[in-house]
């Protein structure tokens, strides 16, 4: 199977089939000040839900709020799909595949860690005995793959990198859940896989000693994102409400920054149910996150996104204009000048 097909049988099947989909310029109309009274949104952006309600920042939103536990580009897109969430968090991949797939949506706020070569999301780990040091090794090897995900994309990153193509290795497609990847690294059904979050530490502490190991890839991997659909963003009220939530994300990021110790406490273990120790491990991992008021560089790294999976895909290429809101662009930064 090729590389296309894969994406395409993986996204066809959540997002529908279609061509392109070029959605409308972005609005001229400015942003009304306030959020009109009656104003409902459905967020799925669960570390926020968390950071605002410990922070205590919930108690500003001037609307309602119907928290929804979703995640991950594929089940936000298919939310979206079903007119069932008006904005979810996630990484830079989600909002290129759905306007791929005619599903017009735009990003409205982004976030970075401020040292990601340091602080990267993802490190691969390297099964038993594969005998790969470096990304040039990743020739002939086999690598799991999940199409259409962050995962997936840095992958073809590293190959890119490396000046390989996906026709140099073998893509094994495997979903990026739980702990999928650890498995069949330890099992040797794959010699390399992107592990990240609280994977990477155990992986080592389980498998080290058999000598499983993890190289760095060197490669930015730290992209975050608001998103929402075309459809909200031309409604006048909850788009006013989306600016509203974009300021308190971007202060509900800044309190996690500088309450480290509280965040573990009730995020990660209280929340999560992982140990001090894990929590303590992400925070070290994340390090600081920073939201820029200046969107020029992300656009610049996301059309370079976009053009090396066109290429992949065999689609074509679009102007990364279509999937940015600019009303948005300065309010994360404006909320945290203004202080917590």
């Amino acid at each position: 199977m090729t590389l296309a097909k894969t994406f395409k049988i993986a996204f066809f099947s959540l997002l529908g089939f279609g061509a392109i989909h070029n959605p409308a310029a972005a609005q001229d109309a400015p942003l009304l000040a306030k959020v009109p009274p009656g104003t409902v949104l459905t967020i799925g952006d669960p570390v926020t839900q968390k950071a605002l309600e410990v922070s205590g920042l919930d108690k500003e939103l001037t609307f309602e709020v119907k928290w929804a536990n979703i995640s991950g580009g594929p089940q936000t897109s298919e939310a979206f799909r079903a007119h069932a969430l008006d904005v979810g968090s996630v990484a830079e991949i989600p909002s290129i595949f759905a306007n791929w797939n005619n599903l017009p949506v735009r990003n409205i706020a982004y976030r970075e860690r401020r040292d990601p070569i340091a602080n990267p999301i993802y490190r691969f780990g390297i099964a038993p005995g594969a005998g790969v040091k470096t990304l040039a090794d990743f020739r002939g090897k086999r690598i799991a793959f999940s199409p259409g995900q962050a995962q997936g994309t840095l992958v073809l990153r590293a190959l890119h990198a490396a000046d390989l193509k996906s026709s140099d290795v073998t893509l094994v497609e495997l979903p990026s859940t739980g702990d999928v990847y650890p498995k069949a690294l330890a099992s040797k059904q794959v010699d390399i896989a992107p592990l990240g979050t609280v994977y990477i530490r155990r992986y080592i502490t389980q498998y080290g000693p058999d000598g499983a190991t993890l190289i760095e890839h060197g490669l930015r991997d730290d992209p975050g994102h608001l998103y929402a659909p075309q459809w909200v963003l031309d409604d006048p009220a909850k788009a006013a409400a989306l600016a509203e939530y974009v300021g308190l994300w971007a202060r509900a990021t800044e309190w996690v920054n500088r309450n480290p110790d509280l965040w573990i406490k009730e995020y990660y273990v209280g929340q999560q149910g992982l140990s001090r120790e894990d929590g303590e491990y992400l925070v070290k991992m994340t390090g600081e996150q920073i939201v820029p008021a200046d969107w020029s560089d992300v656009k610049k790294r996301h059309q370079e996104t976009i053009n090396l999976l066109a290429d992949e895909l065999g689609n074509k290429p679009f102007d990364v204009e279509q999937i940015f809101d600019n009303r948005f662009e300065k309010l994360g930064a404006a909320a945290l000048a203004k202080g917590l």
